[in-house]
């Protein structure tokens, strides 16, 4: 789509994450053996023909821009392409924004210099892979000021918390039309819907919305914008149906649940099928090798891997060594880890190139899994 640029608000739920964001935003967090977060929402905008796309980011975003390069992956390397937006780091601030309607008044200046008419805002710790192109027909159609993308509550939304902005579930009437907000905290009926945390809008209508927003001191997107005018009528906020299968990253516990389910077939197809593939960074390397006794079952192994011990339930990103004797069960193990021989680990998740030495034993219970920071030796 010529006429639609896309935003992603990398800004979101670090703390709920532990050591796994220390050192890198929620959208640089590796899943799935190979990829990282952000993969999903630049390869649902590729897919939709999103030429143009400004990943606003805060604090902690170097391992972002390693990943993200010159975009080349996702076809975002031309002269519209990718555009890094850094935080305006004050005394104050030290590079963190208050919240999404803090971050798009801080960068003003790049969405008045985008072309395009319309706009997608996105979030980064949602993983999905959808095209927006039915949405955006959708807005256009209603005549919606803004489109806000929700979930039916059911199992489809794999999501738990929903913490930090106050649109985290809405009811919708029969023509799309969204008819409340509950704040965070706020009892809702189970029949309400969560959000996705991604919306439409023309760009001229969301510059108006800031600019007015923050003339008046306010700093969230969704309690003091979307909310504000549910109540008082101001704005047409529709809602658009997002049937697919959709996880927020948003906890250690849904960040080892989802890296759990991606394992299970049912979740494989909705997230990768064949015609649209997730595209992420290029990492050449050999294949995984089995080597003596080396076994695995019911895993996710990247290339690089040697495997001389036992894997049972786990994901293994690329470059992992499991030694002879070692077992591996229900874990994740990111890149580079090493698991000398002997010892025992069962729902753990090990970040970058940590260490567990010979006979080393965690073992956690699946609701509190056991988590390593990178570069640790134990």
């Amino acid at each position: 789509m010529k006429d639609v640029m896309g935003l992603i608000y990398t800004g979101e739920n670090d703390i709920h994450l532990g050591e796994l964001t220390s050192v890198r935003a929620v959208a640089a967090l590796p899943i799935a053996g190979r990829y990282r977060v952000i993969d999903f929402q630049l390869s649902s905008m590729t897919r939709t023909g999103i030429k143009r796309v400004g990943i606003i980011t805060q604090k902690n975003y170097q391992s972002l821009m390693d990943h993200l390069g010159s975009g080349r992956e996702w076809d975002l390397h031309g002269k519209v392409g990718l555009h890094i937006l850094p935080p305006f780091v004050t005394r104050d601030n030290q590079g963190m924004y208050d919240g999404l309607l803090d971050s798009l008044r801080s960068n003003l200046d790049f969405l008045r210099l985008s072309p395009e008419k319309y706009i997608v805002l996105t979030n980064s710790h949602s993983i999905y892979n959808m095209d927006y192109s039915e949405a955006i027909q959708q807005h256009i159609e209603t005549g919606a000021d803004i489109t806000v993308f929700y979930a039916q509550p059911s199992e489809a939304f794999d999501g738990e918390g929903f913490e930090g902005e106050a649109d985290a579930h809405f009811t919708v009437d029969p023509e799309t039309k969204v008819i409340k907000a509950m704040e965070v905290g706020e009892s809702h009926p189970t029949c309400a819907c969560p959000s996705l945390k991604i919306y439409v809008a023309e760009r001229e209508t969301l510059l108006h919305l800031v600019e007015r927003s923050s003339a008046n001191g306010y700093h969230h997107f969704g309690r003091d914008l979307i909310q504000r005018n549910i109540k008082d009528g101001t704005l047409k906020i529709c809602g658009y149906e997002y049937k697919g299968y959709c996880c927020q990253i948003d906890s250690i516990q849904a960040y080892f649940n989802f890296n759990q389910t991606v394992m299970t077939e049912k979740v494989r197809k909705a997230l990768f099928p064949a015609e649209y593939p997730v595209y992420t960074k290029v990492r050449d390397d050999m294949p995984a090798r089995y080597e003596g006794e080396g076994k695995c079952s019911n895993s996710l192994v990247g290339n690089g891997c040697i495997i001389e011990g036992t894997v049972i339930n786990s994901v293994l990103f690329r470059g992992v060594k499991v030694a002879k004797g070692a077992v591996v069960k229900n874990s994740v193990l990111m890149q580079d880890v090493q698991i000398q021989s002997g010892a025992e680990l069962d729902h753990c998740i090990l970040d970058k190139s940590s260490v567990i030495r010979r006979n080393g034993r965690l073992i956690a219970p699946a609701a509190y899994p056991i988590v390593i920071a990178k570069n640790v030796v134990i």
